[in-house]
This record gives C-alpha cells, sequence and structure tokens, in this order.
C-alpha cells in the first residue's frame, strides 16, 4: 500500500509536457500544474493568437496569466526527491507504435525487453524481474519482444501450439493431436524446429559456396577483360607502326583496320563485363538471401521459424559456373602479323588479302555461357525432374490428399482441414508446397475424369469462385484442360485448342529463367502439346484443379 501511494504522488507530481517532476512548479487557473518553463515554452508558441490554452483541458485564458511558483508542490518535490523517488522514465522508454508494449504496465506503457513463450507475455525490464528471481519462472523461455505472441496460441483450444503435424505441415496443440490431427505423423515444435534448422543451414552452405563460386568467376572475368584490353591495346601500337611504313597506300585501310579492333573489342569487354555484372548481382541476392536465412537460423521462437520458414526457405536454382570457359587465343596478335604481311606484299593485299585482316579481328571470342538447351528426349527431361508435393493448407475441403501429399482424390464430403487464408474456399483446386525456379520436370497421372494440371503464382486469389481464383482464368496461372479425349490450354481467359494423342500421364517442363513452359501428352513417347514463351516474374506452383467428379484422381509420378 504505502508503495502504491509513492507512484500516485509521483503521477502528481510529474509535469505533463515533459513528463519529468515538476521542476519550479506553477500552477494555472485552471487548476493544472507544470514546470514554470514548460508552460511559458508552450504559451510562447501561442503569443500571435493572444489565447493561451491548458495544455491537458485546453481550457482558453485571455489575457496571459501570470505565473507564480506553487511553493507547496515545489516543497513536496523535494521532500519525495529526499526519499530516493527517481523522476519518471524518459520518453524513449515508454513504447511507441513501432515498439512492443509491456503487457503488464498501466497507464502509458513502457517498452517490452523480453517476451515469454510459457507466459505469452511480453515485460519492460521492471516486470521482467520475477523471471529472474523467482525459481519457476527461471525456467521460462525468454525471447526478444514480439508482437506475435498470440499466434502461438490454438485458435481452436486455446492452448500453447508446441506441436508441429508433419502430414499438414502446421503447428498444432496437443489437443489438435488427440483430435483432428489424431493418427497424424506429430512432433514436438523443437524437434521440427531441428531438422529444419538443419535444412537451413545446409542451404547457407550452398549459398556459400555458391558465393565463392561466382567470385572466382567474377576475378576470371576481370583477369580477361585486363587481357583483352592489353592485347588491344598492343595491337594498336604494333599496327601503326606498321601503317607509318605504308602511309601513301594504306592510309584508308589502316584506319578500318584500328576501327575493327577497336569494335570487337568494345564488344568482347562489354560482353565479359555483361557476365560480370550478372554474376555480382547473383552474388548480391545469394548475400541477402544468406542475411534472411541467417536472420531465421537466429529466431528463438519455434512458431515464428516454421512460420515464416517456407517464404525463404526456397533456393532457386543456380547458374552452371563451369559454362565459363576462356578460350586461349591470342586475340589481336594476329590482327598484327596480317598487317606486317601487308607490309611486305602490299599490292596483294590491297586486291586480295584485305578480307583476311577483317576476318582475324572479328576471331576474337570470349567463350561465354550459352543459354542450356530445350530438353529433346524423355532421359533428359528426367534429368530435371523435380519431386513435387502438395500443400494441404491451399486444398479445398472436399479433396482428399494422400501417397505423402502427391496424390489428389475428389471426395463426397468435407475433409477435416483447419482454416487457413491460403486455401482455396470455392475452387476445387491445391498448389504444390515447392516453389518452382530454373528448370524442372514433373508428370501427372490422371484417372476418373477431367482435371487441370497448371502451374500458378503463389498469390493467386484464394477465396470465392471469381475467375481471379480459376486455374487459367487470370494472368497469374497457366492450365492445360486435360479430358478423357482431348486437351485444352487456357491462360488470362484465353482458350486455346491442343491437338494431340490422348494420355492418362501428361508432362509438364519448365525453365523459368528461360520464359519456357511446356505440356507434352506421355506414354511410350513424348508428343508436345503445347509451349508457352513468356517472362515469368515469381516463383511459379505447381496446381491441379478438379471438375466435380466424385472419385476422380490426380498423382504426382515418381520419377526414376
Amino acid at each position: 500500500m504505502e508503495q502504491k501511494g509513492v507512484q500516485l504522488d509521483q503521477e502528481i507530481i510529474s509535469c505533463s509536457i515533459c513528463l519529468d517532476l515538476l521542476k519550479d512548479p506553477v500552477t494555472i487557473p485552471c487548476g493544472h500544474s507544470y514546470c514554470m518553463n514548460c508552460i511559458k515554452s508552450h504559451w510562447d508558441g501561442e503569443d500571435e493568437k493572444k489565447i493561451y490554452s491548458c495544455p491537458q483541458c485546453s481550457k482558453a485564458f485571455i489575457p496571459r496569466p501570470v505565473l507564480e511558483k506553487n511553493t507547496m508542490l515545489a516543497v513536496l518535490v523535494e521532500q519525495l526527491k529526499k526519499t530516493g523517488l527517481q523522476a519518471a522514465p524518459a520518453d524513449h522508454c515508454y513504447a511507441g507504435p513501432e515498439d512492443v508494449a509491456c503487457d503488464f504496465c498501466t497507464g502509458r506503457k513502457l517498452k517490452a525487453v523480453k517476451s515469454c513463450l510459457v507466459c505469452l507475455v511480453s515485460y519492460c525490464e521492471k516486470h521482467l524481474q520475477p523471471h529472474y528471481d523467482v525459481a519457476p519462472l527461471k525456467k521460462h523461455k525468454l525471447v526478444e519482444p514480439s508482437e506475435k505472441l498470440q499466434e502461438n496460441i490454438c485458435s481452436r483450444h486455446d492452448e500453447v501450439m508446441k506441436m508441429f503435424c508433419r502430414t499438414d505441415q502446421q503447428c498444432i496443440c496437443f489437443l489438435c493431436s488427440l483430435e483432428e490431427h489424431k493418427g497424424h505423423d506429430t512432433v514436438s515444435a523443437a524437434a521440427e524446429r531441428t531438422e529444419r534448422q538443419r535444412e537451413l543451414e545446409l542451404s547457407r552452405q550452398q549459398i556459400q559456396q555458391r558465393i565463392q563460386d561466382r567470385d572466382k568467376d567474377v576475378e576470371l572475368l576481370q583477369q580477361e577483360v585486363e587481357t583483352i584490353n592489353g592485347s588491344a591495346d598492343k595491337a594498336v601500337e604494333d599496327t601503326e607502326k606498321i601503317f607509318t611504313q605504308l602511309i601513301r597506300l594504306m592510309e584508308r585501310r589502316r584506319s578500318d583496320v584500328k576501327q575493327q579492333i577497336r569494335s570487337q573489342q568494345e564488344t568482347e569487354v562489354s560482353r565479359v563485363k555483361e557476365l560480370q555484372e550478372k554474376l555480382e548481382q547473383e552474388i548480391t541476392e545469394l548475400k541477402r538471401k544468406d542475411a534472411e536465412l541467417k536472420l531465421l537460423s537466429h529466431t528463438e521462437d519455434h512458431t515464428q521459424f516454421l512460420h515464416n520458414y517456407p517464404s525463404v526457405s526456397a533456393l532457386s536454382e543456380a547458374a552452371d559456373s563451369s559454362s565459363i570457359h576462356i578460350r586461349p587465343l591470342r586475340y589481336f596478335e594476329d590482327v598484327t602479323a596480317a598487317v606486317s604481311e601487308l607490309r611486305d606484299q602490299l599490292q596483294d593485299v590491297l586486291t586480295q588479302k584485305w578480307t583476311n585482316v577483317s576476318l582475324t579481328v572479328t576471331e576474337v571470342d570470349v567463350l561465354l555461357p550459352q543459354p542450356e538447351p530445350e530438353p529433346k528426349t524423355r532421359t533428359e527431361f528426367l534429368r530435371c525432374s523435380q519431386e513435387i508435393t502438395l500443400d494441404p493448407n491451399t486444398a479445398y475441403s472436399r479433396l482428399l490428399l494422400s501417397e505423402g501429399n502427391r496424390k489428389v482424390t475428389v471426395m463426397s464430403n468435407d475433409q477435416s482441414y483447419s482454416d487457413h487464408p491460403d486455401r482455396f474456399t470455392d475452387c476445387w483446386q491445391v498448389l504444390s508446397r515447392e516453389s518452382l525456379t530454373g528448370r524442372c520436370y514433373w508428370e501427372v497421372e490422371k484417372r476418373g475424369g477431367g482435371v487441370y494440371v497448371a502451374v500458378a503464382y503463389k498469390n493467386i486469389s484464394r477465396a470465392g469462385f471469381s475467375n481471379e481464383c480459376v486455374f487459367g482464368y487470370t494472368n497469374k496461372s497457366w492450365a492445360l484442360i486435360c479430358k478423357r479425349d482431348s486437351f485444352t490450354f487456357w491462360f488470362n481467359r484465353i482458350q486455346t485448342p491442343v491437338s494431340g494423342p490422348p494420355s492418362s500421364r501428361v508432362g509438364v517442363y519448365l525453365d523459368h529463367r528461360a520464359g519456357i513452359l511446356s505440356f507434352y501428352s506421355v506414354s511410350e513417347t513424348m508428343t508436345l502439346l503445347h509451349r508457352v514463351q513468356t517472362t515469368f516474374t515469381q516463383p511459379l506452383h505447381a496446381g491441379l484443379r478438379f471438375y466435380t467428379s466424385v472419385g476422380a484422381t490426380a498423382e504426382f509420378c515418381k520419377l526414376e
């Protein structure tokens, strides 16, 4: 009770302008008290209006009141200072819009310094102290202040979600594991975090290795630029000396050779620098990705780690750095030799040998990476095979996933899926967990009804039955409709008839970087059904959509 009284006294004798203990306290006609300098500064700003107001109650005064020191408050402040009462916290100690506030503070809240994953409460330094002093509380898990603690609570059972369902790929509480997730593959959130952490560390190692490889490539290309420039400069210098001896007869040809050398030099240096710039951009992106993964790996909150893991863990396919080779050419030295021959055989060169000089310049070439050719045989396609699994959080309620989430079956009743913002609410559709970039190939086996074999951006709409949700009816998805004996391609509500042999298996080839999407009828042979050439602006996800044919199935095949 005594401590509460001291706190009340402190609030009474604090200035509402500076939030500190009153200094030279004055009381204005409405009864509110302020530091003399604080209220003077406030009223100085109102001199132009000649109307002076109270900062707390906004009561106006005309003329400006005369300020006199409140001796009673001044004595009270001095007495409380002697008892050890400290000034109110500095303004920067209070929680602002960007800060996590202490859940225990009343009135104006202080910034939280820690959040407790057991209490699911955030604490300022003062209210956190029991977690350091009380033995049972010392066992609680403290993390950096978080505004997302409620995401750790099961919305159905109001329990902390300390488990992870690998079957449905979501965090659950203990009661969930006994009810709707009964029989599923469940582990503790900590165990799943450990496994995902290993995957994350492996991804980081791959990124760091790629950074090292790209650094070596950039260094090699820089050396090549210097070699090209040095060789070109020397060739120009040598040919200039030779052409000086032939000034009358070779004036025009000398200019041509010089121009060709410089032009080819510029072309080759430009090509090398263009690749160098791309590699440096990739290095920058890899470092940014590494920083994201590092930040995620340091997240102490298992649930937040698992929430964020899918969006940052995907690693784009690496360009093959081994395709960068430098030809051991002499570059422009052959040009010098050709010009020397001009000097010795002037007449013949002017009429017959000039072509040799021009061709020698243009043969200077640095072997840079070429786009990988599109696969031609099924063996080549299988080298690009990608294992696809479906995301239960996206599946329409009447689609049953099985076979390790590779197979979909159309059911007559709703399945026991929990609510999720990624779920298609009205379209009989489902998307893959994997985001697809680089070059990849997969096959879909369908039975019992028509199916849309599709790819889509992750941000395709999910709620309702609008065109923005349906595969092939938006500019965010591409779909091949596979019926019993016919195919049709759809994009952005534009229908394209497709001819080809009917088959229960459809192959899909994606080269994300090249903007190529191809669909194949697969039986004993592969027949191209439709090919798209475009520019993909986001990672893609494989998708399936069904007509309402109960019992129809589609399965992503395991490819050897």
